[in-house]
């Protein structure tokens, strides 16, 4: 009977647990609720006050993968004249280049939860790493077209890996109290890399700038040892330990989660939020602004290289605030001020390319501009950069996580493909058209923060599926 209940309880999403034998805790961190209703994450998290350190250590290494994230996206920019000058590549070449990232991103994105399942987390940070060494050497010994593809279609799919898995492993092991701050701090460390990128492309040969893109894993004990590393020595895990085994082995006897079982009516309203989340984060605009910063400066009568620098500072501060704000205000209120800061932003940018195109205002104009493009960033960075993922890495039953997990992340990648393939046909046709559109989607965003998405903040597994399913 109590095995029956216990399987009810993991089908319902009320407990969350590593789905791994051999290393399930620095993978993956279970909150099982005991007759009090979540006894185990309050000994976690009382015991987490007392000995964070492990816990700390533990994100650091893994936002190394968001580094390695940041890295791949930033790349491209800085490199591109060097690229086509030494290895006489020719636009569409490059383009086809810049291009790959995101198909192995896709790639990445829909094998990353099976993935995570079957090796465990850190597994899947692993093999994420192998595919970005492999791509980021197949760059630097590149001779031709063929090699820098193969190397960009590697680290694309690293970095696919990367962004749900990182995302998903904090946020399992991090007490509830420190969730969404440590969460965050994947977003920030890929903000710092993309603009770490950016100065230093300025001074480094394109080859060994995609030698510090290199990066490697070490290995972590075995389950108990690693269980109380993360607790501290002095602390009790026996009791802990027990029962992470056994929800583990009443997890290993439910069927595996399939795509067509996330459109089950229990299921769906958590995947509407994920999914959703993504396709308002990336429908918004984002990689068409950031990817062609330069050019939309330029577009303005402002200076690129001031406003790109601009842009990299403000990024990597902003994220950082809300990295901090993030477990204090909570997610939702984060979502809205950010999305509101979008809309706000883009009627900005909007008006200045109107007013450039009809000759009205022209001193007012570049000024609008710039700081219609720093708003957007700072709103952006604030929430709807980094929230959508940690609301993801929280909202999902642990059954369904890995394909859910999946499916959000290849909306979230296919969303990036779509904005920054269309971005310069939207331009051409009207560049404050573009801009009009992309403020009616971040409207529709408000819309959907306020009627689907539930508060997280504080909140065990089994209080976030009450919340979504009221």
């Amino acid at each position: 009977m109590g095995d029956m209940n216990t399987k009810q309880d993991v089908e319902r999403g009320e407990g969350n647990a590593q789905e791994e034998m051999v290393e399930p805790l620095i993978q993956g961190q279970k909150y099982l609720p005991d007759e009090g209703g979540s006894g185990s994450e309050d000994r976690m998290e009382q015991s987490s006050k007392k000995h964070p350190w492990m816990v700390y250590l533990s994100t650091f290494v893994a936002v190394c993968g968001s580094y390695e994230f940041g890295c791949c996206a930033g790349y491209s920019s800085p490199t591109q004249t060097a690229i086509t000058e030494d290895l006489g590549l020719s636009l569409a070449e490059y383009s086809v280049f810049g291009s790959l990232l995101t198909f192995g991103a896709m790639i990445g994105a829909i094998t990353s939860g099976p993935i995570a399942d079957l090796i465990g987390r850190k597994g899947a940070m692993r093999v994420s790493s192998a595919f970005c060494v492999a791509g980021w050497l197949s760059i630097y010994f590149a001779k031709g077209a063929l090699a820098l593809d193969i190397g960009r279609l590697a680290t694309g799919y690293g970095m696919g890996v990367f962004s749900y898995v990182v995302p998903v492993f904090i946020a399992e092991i991090a007490p509830k109290n420190l969730r969404g701050a440590l969460t965050t701090l994947n977003q920030l460390m890929i903000c710092t890399a993309v603009s770490v990128s950016f100065i230093i492309g300025t001074v480094l040969t394109w080859r060994v700038l995609a030698l510090t893109g290199l990066a490697k894993k070490g290995r972590v004990k075995e389950f108990e040892a690693a269980l109380q590393r993360l607790r501290g020595q002095d602390a009790d895990i026996s009791l802990e330990a027990a029962e992470i085994q056994d929800y583990i082995e009443t997890l290993q006897q439910l069927p595996k989660a399939k795509i067509l079982d996330l459109f089950q009516r229990r299921y769906l309203p958590s995947v509407i939020i994920g999914v959703g989340l993504m396709f308002f984060q990336q429908f918004g605009g984002i990689n068409g602004i950031c990817f062609y910063t330069s050019n939309i400066f330029e577009s303005a009568g402002f200076s690129s290289s001031i406003g790109t620098i601009i842009y990299a500072i403000l990024q990597v501060i902003v994220t950082a605030i809300g990295a901090a704000l993030i477990d204090k205000a909570g997610r939702k209120p984060l979502l809205l001020a950010s999305a509101s800061g979008l809309v706000v932003s883009c009627l900005l940018s909007g008006l200045s390319f109107y007013f450039k195109s009809h000759e009205l205002a022209l001193e007012a104009a570049p000024v609008l501009a710039v700081t219609g493009i720093l708003l957007y960033i700072g709103s952006f960075s604030i929430g709807m950069g980094a929230v959508p993922w940690v609301v993801m890495s929280e909202i999902f039953p642990i059954n369904i996580k890995g394909v859910a997990g999946s499916l959000s992340t290849l909306m979230n990648w296919f969303g990036a493909w779509a904005i920054s393939y269309t971005f310069n046909y939207l331009m051409s046709w009207s560049s404050y058209g573009t801009f009009i559109i992309y403020a009616v989607i971040n409207a529709l965003a408000i819309v959907f923060i306020i009627k689907l998405v539930p508060e997280t903040k504080g909140r065990t597994l089994e209080q976030i599926q009450a919340a979504i399913n009221t």
